[in-house]
Parts: C-alpha cells; structure tokens; sequence
C-alpha cells in the first residue's frame, strides 16, 4: 500500500462526518417524536471493522463516549457470528450502553466480504415500558423497574428484520406506533450511511480503507496530546453536589482530582460517595463519557472527534460509588449526574486554567414527562428535557443566555408542537429577570415553563435539581439563582414540589417550572455600568436588583 497521504486523509475524515450528519439529518426528516426529530436527542458515528470510533456527526456529544464499550458489548456477545445484513443492537447499560431509552445500533459494512467498518446510530426512545412513563423516573430502585431490558440482539439478520424483536419492543412500550416509528427512521438512516461507507471503502479498496482509519485515530491522538501539552502542568481539586438521589438522600458528594502530566491528563473521582440508591447515579461508561466531553472543551477544535482522542485521557473511579453504580441499580436518570460530572470537571479546569474557563451554566436539569389520554381516549406521552438554559459568564463576555453546555446540545421543543400533539398548553416561557450570577460579566439568566393541562388524571414524572446546589461562581462572582417547582401559582392551591417526582394533575391545573441561572465571573463592582443599563432597558434586571447587587443608581 502506499504511504498515507494526509490530504487524502483530511477528505476521509470529513467524508465520513458528512455521513454521519446526513444519517442524523434522515432521521429528523422521518422520526415521529418530538423528542428525536426536534430535541435532536440522537447521534451518530463510524467505526473500524474492529470497533474503534473513527468519527462521529454533530450530535449529543455524551452519546459518543459510550459507542465503543456498547459496541464490544456486542461484539463479545456475537464474536464471529456477525455477517453482512445485520443490524446489532441493545441498551443494557450492563452490556456497555447507557441508559434503557438509548436504543445502540450498529451496521457492520462489508467489501467483498471484508468487514471494513460498523456504521452507528444511537437513539433516545420515549417509551419502553417499565412503572413510570417515559422511563427516566429519579426514584426507581433496580433497572428491572425501568423498562425493556434489550441484551446484545440482531435486530436484523442476513437483511431480514427481526419480527420477535420488534414485536418485543412494540408490547412493551405505551406508545408503540411513535417508537417503532423512530425505529423505522433509525434504521433507515443506518442502511444509508452503510451504504455511504461502502462506496468510499470500495473507491479506497478494504486494506488501504482500514489503514486510513487506524492512521485518522493515530492522527487525532498526536493532536489531542498536542493539546494536553499546551495546558500547564498540576493537580487540581473540585467538589459538586447534587441535590438528592431522588429517593431522599442528600446532598450527594462527587470529588474530582484533575492531574495533567506532559500529554497526559487523569481525571480521579476517588472521594466521591457510595452510591445512596435511585436513579440519578452513573454506570461507569457514562461517567467515562461524560468526562471525555467535558475535557474535550479546553483542546484544539480541530481534532478530529474519534477514539485517539480518549487514548491520552485516563478516567479512574471506585466501583460502587455514586459515578460507577453496580448491577442492578436503576440509571434511567443517569444524565442528571452526567451534568453535575460536566461542572465538576469544567470547574476543576478552572483553576488548571482559569484565564479560559466560564462560571458554572445554568439549568435545573429540567425533565418531564407527562401523559395521560386525550378526551377522546387516544394515549399521550409528552417528553421533553430542558438542558440548554444558558452559560455562566466567562473571562470576557457574559453568559449566553439559553445557551448550550458541552454534554447535551440538546434543541428547544417548540411551544406550537407541544400544544399540537398534546392536551396540553404552554401558558409561560420566558426568562427570570434578576437571576443571573452577579458579576464583572453576568450569568445567564433562567427560564420558566408553566404547563395547564387540559384533560383529567394526567401522570407527571419530573427530574430536576439545583434547588441548593445552585451553579457557582468564579473568581468573586455570584452564584445564579436556584431551580423551583410550583403547583397552581397564584392560587389557593399553589403548592411547593420537590425537585423531583410523580404525582397526578387534573384538568385545569399548572405546573410552573423554573430553571436554576448560571454562574457569574468577576466581582460585581466591576461590572460595566453601561453593562447593567442594557440589562435593565432588556428587562434582564430590575432597578431595584441592581441597586442591591452592583450599587447602580438609575442616574448613572
């Protein structure tokens, strides 16, 4: 074979993103969900014919990390028994997955019966059963409660699907005409992008195609510790808290060592508590993953996102803590912990780098889920997370507000399609005015949802946090304002709820949903005064907070 070419490379690589991007723009085009085809909760990559992630689309960058170990998972589980025409698949997160919602597919791709790559998709799915709607209930207590347990499995053989496959998951679902529905566009999708990537590795011909790949990982590995190099040489510590594990223990503890050696970089969890029970805890994989895009913020953009970039990041953590929780526990709520492992290591490179980094990003890590029947008796489930509530202030700029952080990069589910599809309606969606984290430059603001449901008995399973755990601060700026939930505002009714539950609303009632603000940076009394005068004439804050927080007189 001849050597690499490195221009040559650069057209693979971004041929093989296109791929992906297009797999993920079908699925959008073609899913029924809101949640897939509007929040965009899906991803998709390629990897060698051994396994290792080669590149990967535009999507939730926590998906990534877990399409490896999900992958061999089902690679130990098929060994040889792999062929052209089928489709691996499974979402025990005791196999190498996630959580039971994020359904992993995998396509092997073949070239004159060369296994030459697999191609992925991975999927949120709104239902697959177990005791609560939707799947991600805080409060569950081993993933037998969760829903359909899918172990390694053909999904399709030789190119035939399975029928007892879906036929398992069609019965185990509440909504089985919009889930099979965006199984039907996931594995469309997959047989695209397959075919894609046998067009290309056919042009290449299969041995020069697996050496380009190894050479794209070998590539971005040298460019990630590259990148490590750059950043100053330390060990740095940083301490989070969630507010409960959902089944009333709190506030849980998670510790993180950073260590950054050379090219190298460690990031040690040891110190976090044991696991206390719930749902809202981590597998291991997860964390892994999660660490792995937190990092990702400080290295060089250009790096080409695949399995090179792991190999210079060493991720260590005691079994049985609240990062690395152990068969059977319950994680249909493991994003929650997800986002509080994305703060805890940003906040860690704060004081690695701290010209570089931002305050804390905002949110509650609101999700909900709501369903119940139409009048007519047809079945809803509503399902919607809110992550993208806004950044903390950084060294030079505030905090976007309504902004995405560097896990989910989840999209806003509009209003109109919520009201549309569901008997539901929207009666606020605004920002909180005074709620940002004071600063030199401000935290973004929060935001509010209120819901009125508008038929009896509809069941809603709510997880969010930071009602104490409120987003910090940096280098003298103010934390951003805590998370709230409200039954009824403004009634006789109005009543507190905690940050997570299940209960029933009747017609006419409303849910007010309140979502923690960021983070500033920066002592107050320097913040530009013109600053605080365009957040007052923008409605951002009010004379009188401005007053008590920067000591502004509306003379100024």
């Amino acid at each position: 074979m001849s050597p690499i070419n490195p221009i040559r490379r650069e057209l693979l690589k971004n041929a093989l993103i296109t791929i992906a991007d297009n797999a993920l723009v079908m699925v959008t085009r073609t899913a029924r969900t809101a949640n897939v085809k509007n929040s965009m909760d899906f991803s998709a990559a390629i990897c060698d014919g051994e396994g290792n992630l080669a590149a990967q689309g535009l999507a939730v960058p926590v998906h990534l990390g877990v399409v490896m170990p999900a992958l061999q998972g089902c690679l130990d589980h098929f060994g040889d028994d792999i062929q052209e025409g089928d489709v691996l698949a499974s979402n025990d997160p005791y196999s190498g997955c996630s959580h039971l919602n994020d359904i992993f597919t995998f396509k092997p791709v073949y070239v004159d019966g060369v296994r030459v790559a697999f191609v992925s998709l991975v999927l949120h799915h709104t239902d697959l059963g177990g005791r609560v709607p939707g799947g991600n209930a805080a409060d569950s207590q081993e993933i037998f409660e969760e829903g359909l347990r899918i172990p390694p499995v053909k999904m399709r053989e030789a190119g035939r699907d399975s029928q007892a496959v879906l036929r398992m998951i069609e019965f185990n679902s509440r909504v089985p005409d919009r889930v099979l529905g965006d199984l039907r566009a996931q594995l469309a999708a997959l047989d695209e992008a397959a075919r894609e990537v046998e067009r290309i590795a056919r042009e290449f011909a299969p041995t020069a195609f697996d050496a380009y790949l190894k050479d794209l990982v070998d590539y971005a590995e040298q460019l990630t510790r590259d990148s490590i190099a750059e950043l100053p040489d330390g060990e740095v510590e940083f301490d989070e808290y969630n507010d409960d594990d959902g089944v009333g223990n709190g506030p849980i503890h998670l510790h993180l060592k950073l260590i950054k050696r050379g090219d190298e970089i460690v990031a040690d969890y040891t110190g976090t508590q044991q696991d206390t029970g719930g749902a809202v805890h981590c597998n291991w994989e997860f964390t892994v993953s999660c660490t792995y895009a937190a990092l990702r913020t400080v290295l060089a953009a250009e790096i080409p996102n695949n399995a090179g970039l792991y190999r210079p990041i060493k991720v260590i953590g005691p079994k049985g803590t609240f990062v690395s929780v152990q068969y059977p526990a319950a994680v249909g709520s493991r994003g929650q912990i997800g986002f509080r492992l994305r703060s805890i290591v940003l906040g860690a490179l704060a004081k690695l780098v701290p010209n570089r980094m931002p305050a804390c990003a905002g949110g509650s890590e609101f999700a909900i889920v709501a369903s119940g029947k139409h009048d007519g008796g047809r079945p809803f489930l509503h399902l919607e997370f809110h992550n993208n509530t806004g950044l903390g202030g950084g060294p030079d700029r505030d905090g976007q507000d309504a902004g995405p952080y560097c896990i989910g990069n989840l999209a806003n589910v509009p209003v109109e399609l919520i009201e549309g599809e569901n008997p539901i309606r929207v009666e606020r969606y605004e920002f909180l005015p005074d709620t940002g984290g004071a600063g030199r430059y401000r935290g973004a603001l929060g935001l509010v949802r209120e819901y009125r449901f508008l038929t009896d008995d509809v069941r809603v399973q709510v997880r969010s946090d930071r009602y104490t755990s409120k987003p910090w601060g940096l280098f003298g700026g103010g934390p951003g304002a805590g998370g709230r939930l409200t039954a009824n505002p403004g009634t006789e009714r109005e009543e507190a709820l905690p940050s997570k539950f299940i209960r029933h609303f009747q017609r006419g009632d409303v849910l007010r949903a309140e979502m923690a603000a960021a983070g500033g940076y920066g002592a107050p009394a320097e913040r530009d005064r013109a600053a605080i005068a365009r957040d007052l004439a923008e409605g951002k804050l009010t004379l009188a907070h401005a007053r008590e927080v920067y000591g502004y007189e509306s003379s100024e």
